[in-house]
């Protein structure tokens, strides 16, 4: 049992490096396998399609993701400071990439969308569900942070769904320019959607 267990986590795991690294029609089973170090026999025991590789992916990222968002935006520190803390996570991640690998990786779930979700119905809909699960993190903390005084007069899930845009975009920009300094703007900007001061001009 637990030689399945370590088979199918570096399957799990070279498929998330590999996802977030290239273009995901450019990655076929047999070099997932290779990566992995298992026979292309394991991979099918496991997961009967790439797509099924995929979603659990995708689903293993937002775990992690996911309770790291939670942690910070559900602390009792005030909206403002939360929200500073996660975009400062957001840039940690590209960083501590660019100096593991050479290059900013962006965020999975944004590449993801990018390539595959015109045409993969249940990559697309997950995808959509965890997008709707951030912005749900973020509004939240904008409610919050609006009932506590620290900003006023916003439409908390259209500020919410903006910032996470704003994240996305940025994190985008970073891997193109593959520099996470791209990711600087996102506090100055963020502050603005709030209505509590004007974004730098360009």
């Amino acid at each position: 049992m637990g030689r399945k267990s370590d088979a199918h986590q570096r399957i799990l795991d070279a498929g998330t490096a590999l996802f977030q690294q290239r273009a995901y029609a450019s990655i076929g089973v047999a070099e997932i396998c290779a990566a992995a170090g298992v026979p292309k026999g394991s991979f099918y025991h496991f997961f009967p399609s790439k797509q099924a590789l995929a979603l659990e992916v995708i689903n293993a990222h937002w775990i992690k993701q996911g309770a790291q968002w939670s942690g910070i935006l559900t602390s009792s520190e005030p909206a403002l400071d939360r929200l500073r803390k996660l975009f400062l996570a957001t840039a940690e991640v590209q960083t501590t990439a660019l100096k593991g690998t050479g290059s900013v990786t962006g965020c999975l779930f944004g590449n993801l969308a990018l390539e595959v979700s015109a045409q993969d119905n249940p990559v697309r809909e997950r995808l959509q569900q965890i997008f709707e699960e951030q912005i749900d993190l973020i509004e939240a903390t904008v409610r919050e942070g609006a009932a506590a005084g620290e900003f006023a007069g916003v439409d908390p899930r259209g500020t919410a769904r903006s910032i996470v845009a704003q994240i996305e975009g940025m994190v985008l920009f970073a891997k193109l320019f593959n520099d996470p300094g791209q990711l600087d703007a996102l506090w100055q900007n963020s502050l603005a959607l709030l209505g509590l001061q004007p974004a730098p001009a360009t």
